[in-house]
């Protein structure tokens, strides 16, 4: 019989793996950002560049003397994060995206719709869903000033988001190392409408994986009502409480808490099942529906007052339909598809369907048992969009790097985890 003991305190608490913080991979990022300051063409990044290569070499230099990860982590996410942000504060510098959802806000205020009728140039163009304007109101009631700018709101739901979805515990190491991460430090420092979006995404699957079926339908309905990139996380989560149903029903254990080791019966369970799948059944369309609804009441009355408009932000612009181009040009397979081959944006489009299609087929001949399962599901599902979309940048991949450290991150410290240590005969 195989034997189990719960991992000490002390290693339930552990730095990261040596190989996430060592000097090679601070120097790593040291080299990505010095790249950014020297190569970029917008103001913001360059002064996260300069900054943000400080931090991680001054991380690379203290870890190659034998200074603990923490320390060195600390000095990273320092020159990452609030040394570049309070520097753009002070002298009112941010990217694009901050002043488009500032200017949502007040455009949501005056008419009732955060868009443009007449956008004509890319700078008019808000191609977000009408929730995000939520993080320019305060600028919009209070005036411009730094703790108005959309910035640190969009910055802190990010981050409370992933707060909350992290296993209860230590959850600031797994904060500090993702949050010191070049692709979430650079739009924490500079302005990143996408940050908001994966904390939600997060939650909400944590809370799926939890069997909280309404409170995850309400985090990803808020989340969907961000940004399109937000909905294909309600289908994986209705997939994960639909499998815990079964899983349940059939008599085997649901992974309904923060681990593998998690002794917490689901909340499916509690909810009567007994023999029947009905009552879990229903959990997971509950989550859908709650979702739906969410997202519909936060985005239907800014679309209803001028669809035309509404389709023109965030429908046409983003997939490159209208004749103001998109700044979201990164050279990946989408985008180079509808660059450089005849007919290739119809192609990109086509290969953007059947990724989708292949994804969607996944869940229902394989659904994700646990909330890990279903973060890397998306998480891939989100690459493959990311890269057939024609309209595509490198910093969309924050999501699906968000996701899988996340999922990876819920798996460690806060619960006692199990490990093998044997395994004896039973007598």
């Amino acid at each position: 019989m195989a034997t189990t003991t719960p991992l000490t305190p002390p290693d339930q608490h552990r730095e990261p793996p040596p190989r996430l913080g060592g000097a090679l991979w601070w120097a790593l990022c040291a080299t990505a950002a010095l790249g950014l300051a020297v190569f970029s063409a917008l103001g913001p990044h360059r002064v996260w560049g300069a900054a943000a290569a400080l931090g991680y070499l001054a991380a690379a230099l203290l870890t190659a003397r034998g200074r603990s990860p923490r320390i060195a982590g600390a000095v990273a996410l320092a020159g990452a994060v609030p040394l570049p942000l309070l520097w753009l504060l002070a002298v009112d510098l941010a990217q694009l995206e901050v002043r488009v959802v500032a200017r949502s806000a007040g455009l949501l205020l005056a008419e009732g719709t955060p868009y443009l009728q007449h956008p004509v140039v890319p700078e008019d163009f808000n191609p977000y869903l009408p929730g995000m304007a939520v993080f320019g109101l305060p600028e919009a009631l209070a005036g411009p000033g730094p703790l108005t700018d959309p910035r640190l709101w969009m910055g802190a739901a990010f981050l409370g988001a992933l707060a909350f979805a992290l296993p209860a515990g230590d959850r600031s190491a797994p904060l500090r190392w993702i949050a010191a991460c070049p692709l979430v430090a650079l739009p924490l420092a500079v302005g990143g409408v996408d940050l908001p979006v994966a904390g939600l995404m997060c939650l909400g699957l944590a809370l799926a994986g939890r069997g909280r079926a309404g409170a995850a339908g309400l985090a990803l309905g808020s989340a969907a009502a961000l940004k399109w990139t937000a909905w294909p996380a309600i289908p994986v989560a209705v997939a994960l409480l639909a499998a815990a149903s079964r899983s349940t029903s059939a008599g085997r254990p649901a992974d309904g808490g923060e681990g593998r080791g998690d002794s917490r019966r689901p909340a499916v369970r509690r909810e009567g099942l007994g023999g029947s799948r009905r009552p879990a059944d229903r959990a997971a369309a509950r989550c859908g529906l709650v979702a739906l609804l969410t997202a519909a009441a936060l985005v239907l009355p800014a679309a209803l007052r001028d669809p035309g408009a509404f389709r023109a932000h965030v429908v046409d612009f983003p997939l490159g339909l209208t004749d103001a181009v998109s700044s979201a040009a990164s050279p990946l397979p989408g985008h180079l598809l509808a660059t450089h081959v005849p007919g290739g944006r119809t192609l990109a489009l086509l290969l953007l369907g059947v990724s989708a299609l292949l994804v969607a087929l996944s869940l229902l001949l394989r659904p994700p048992a646990t909330a890990s399962d279903a973060a890397a599901r998306l998480a891939l599902g989100l690459l493959l969009a990311i890269a057939f979309m024609p309209a595509s940048r490198f910093g969309y991949l924050v999501h699906p790097l968000v996701l899988a450290v996340w999922a990876a991150a819920r798996q460690t410290p806060g619960h006692p985890l199990l490990v093998r240590v044997g395994k004896q005969v039973s007598r």
